[in-house]
């Protein structure tokens, strides 16, 4: 037979093939997916976790999150927030290692709370420590936070906002006669400014006075010594925003400015310190946000100069004479105090792990501390210094639970570094990635979990998810900090803007092109998860690598960039299109769709699971159903799982329980 009449034989055999297909009966439809509900859960194709996995998930997420909130005014003790029940709520801790004390019983969580200045009585009738505080508290998770009014003496709580708006940032003056906070009351996206005092009625609160309409994204940061002022932050993206001192009385703005050219550049907090001065955080003139002083004549030192690493947060006591800040070192957290020449002095005696939260104590001798680390969920440790002359002591004052769980097997990660696709300094840029591995030699099945934000990054903090996956499910967790994370200064931040979305996705495939040169992880089992805009990250990885990939995560996720920003709550969508690209123009519009995870739902062929807040305001509902709908429509089956009664991640205990649960369910059947 000729090489054509073969050629012929085999086309003829392949057309008789394609005819017999094209004859045969189309397969069946795939059944509908069952959906369910369980509390306040919403389970669409989501099958029933086994009991044995609840239990034991049930171990690892009654952790307990503890995080400080405010010492006493008259510096008896801490509130700190904590969970007893479902959500999150204050509580007092009156010594190390002391009792927590619960005062608020909601049932939605305390997101943020102020202690009132020392006014009044400070005991209560039987000679208990009490105290008053401005709190925020949203509604299922909607993130329209009202403020409340909360009196320990007598236990009430009374609204003092309007019930509507998002109100933030609450910060008393300093005799604790006036609370200065942003409302978006006016029009429901600009934040302005407004001023309460509280009456003598708990029950009728007086209103709030709007004390000066602005145009944006703004925060109070501190009140000015004799009240007469306060400090206000204008957020316009992570990389520019501004500081200005707003008179009262007039309502004046003036800046407050690191450099006298008034460059375009990021700012994170201000405080005022003493002799009129005020201290900022800023990355002008810099590759990190450094610790600025900012002199009455307008002056400016940067004392933080040779820290090559960026100030995450600072306090400032009461007196104005102490500085305290915690550094952002490729990840952990190092704390100073600047001594009397304002050089940086690290204070030692804390273990490793992420700061989230300090305060000076009121005759400023103290500091308190949030730290949480890969052994605990969070907890308050309080340096002292008691003397000039003598180092400072560190104290543990809580010890929050484990579930049962010694902190002492839970799983520490390592830091690595792999090499992604493009150069940096003569070699392959290199990616920081901290890494949980099982005991054992593997090879590992591996999760890749990606950070929101996109300006988000991963840090050593303790998840209890993580911890079950490794421990119990025997699976690696590489957690990446790909270009465009925060922490690693501006230049790497502004990797991944506008229409260089798409190289941040290529870091994960760099990711895992790397897992399979490690012989102790499996490069044929390997999964994606991540939240929000991680959630994108999953969804994106699953489109241009899903043929290595075969499971896949996405919580609170965007699907398609253009609906996102035209649906997310207003008061953030121009920050939101300063990262990601203005929408209403047509060339950025037609990227960001080609871009988006939806517009390519039908190449998504790996197991996919779907978890969404009903009340999210930041990332909608939409969002989640539009890609459920089209993968789905493609042929590929997928769970969702949509709460109710949350919006942006599960702040509720018994949602993040069942949530914990289901993703070993789903690991077990898809991944393992």
């Amino acid at each position: 037979m000729t090489m054509f009449a073969r050629i012929w034989a085999r086309c003829g055999a392949l057309m008789a093939f394609a005819t017999a297909a094209n004859a045969a009966p189309p397969p069946p439809a795939p059944a509908a997916p069952t959906v369910r509900q369980q509390g306040n859960l919403r389970l669409d194709g989501v099958p029933e976790t086994p009991p044995e996995l609840v239990v034991r998930a049930l171990q690892y997420s009654n952790a307990r999150p503890l995080r400080l909130v405010d010492w006493l005014p008259d510096g008896r003790g801490l509130l700190v927030a904590t969970r007893f029940g479902e959500t999150s709520q204050l509580h007092h801790v009156a010594a190390p290692l002391g009792m927590r004390a619960q005062w608020t019983f909601g049932q939605e969580p305390v997101a943020f709370a102020a202690v009132r200045p020392l006014t009044g009585p400070l005991a209560g009738p039987q000679g208990d420590p009490t105290a008053e505080a401005a709190i925020g508290i949203d509604v299922g998770g909607s993130e329209f936070y009202q403020l409340f009014h909360f009196r320990r003496a007598d236990g009430k709580l009374a609204r003092i906002t309007d019930g509507k708006a998002r109100h933030e940032s609450p910060q008393w003056s300093r005799d604790g006669k006036h609370l200065a906070f942003v409302g978006t009351g006016r029009n429901g996206k600009d934040f302005d400014l407004y001023l309460w005092t509280p009456g003598p009625d708990l029950d009728a609160p007086p209103a709030p006075k709007l004390a000066k309409e602005l145009v944006g994204n703004w925060r109070v940061t501190d009140w000015s010594p004799d009240g007469q002022k306060v400090l206000l932050l204008h957020f316009l993206s992570i990389e520019e925003a501004e500081i200005f001192e707003c008179t009262l009385q007039s309502g004046d703005l003036r800046p407050v400015r690191a450099d006298k050219e008034g460059k375009k550049a990021a700012y994170g907090t201000a405080r005022y310190g003493e002799a009129g001065a005020i201290w900022v955080t800023t990355g002008v003139d810099a590759e990190f946000q450094r610790l600025v002083r900012v002199a009455a004549d307008g002056s400016a030192v940067a004392v933080t100069a040779n820290i090559p690493w960026k100030v995450e947060e600072f306090d400032v006591s009461e007196d104005g004479r102490k500085v305290a800040l915690h550094v952002n070192e490729d990840g952990w957290a190092r704390l100073y105090v600047l001594d009397d020449k304002l050089r940086p002095v690290l204070v030692p005696g804390l273990p490793d792990g992420v700061l989230s939260g300090m305060r000076w104590r009121p005759d400023g001798k103290a500091l308190a501390v949030s730290l949480t680390g890969a052994s605990t969920p969070g907890d308050v440790w309080v340096v002292g210094w008691e003397s000039d002359k003598k180092p400072p002591t560190v104290a543990r004052w809580t010890q929050t639970e484990t579930g049962g769980l010694p902190p002492q097997v839970f799983t520490a990660p390592k830091l690595v570094h792999y090499p992604t696709f493009d150069m940096a300094g003569g070699r392959r840029r290199q990616i920081p990635c901290f890494a949980y591995k099982p005991a054992g030699k593997g090879p590992f099945a591996t999760v890749i979990h990606i950070h929101g934000g996109p300006e988000g990054q991963a840090r050593p903090w303790f998840d209890p998810a993580v911890q079950f996956w490794v421990r119990e499910l025997g699976i690696a967790v590489l957690v990446p900090n790909v270009r465009g994370s925060d922490g690693y200064g501006k230049s790497f931040l502004e990797l991944d803007n506008g229409k260089r979305r798409q190289d941040s996705v290529a870091d994960i495939g760099a990711l895992i092109d790397w897992v399979a040169t490690q012989p102790d992880l499996d490069s044929k089992r390997v999964a994606a998860y991540g939240g929000s805009y991680g959630g994108y990250m999953v969804l994106a990885s699953l489109v241009q690598y899903g043929d290595r990939l075969k499971a896949g995560i996405d919580i609170v996720g965007i699907s398609n960039f253009v609906t996102f920003l035209e649906n997310t709550q207003a008061y953030r969508r121009d920050s939101r299109r300063a990262e990601y690209g203005d929408e209403r123009e047509p060339g950025m519009r037609e990227f960001l769709h080609q871009i988006s995870p939806l517009t390519h739902a039908n190449r998504i062929r790996s197991r996919l699971f779907v978890v969404q807040g009903a009340n999210d305001p930041r990332v909608p509902q939409s969002e989640a159903e539009q890609v459920v709908r089209a993968v789905r429509a493609a042929g590929q089956p997928v769970w969702y799982m949509l709460a109710l009664d949350e919006g942006h991640g599960f702040a509720k205990k018994s949602n993040r329980d069942a949530l914990i649960a289901a993703v070993a369910h789903y690991w077990k059947t898809h991944l393992l």
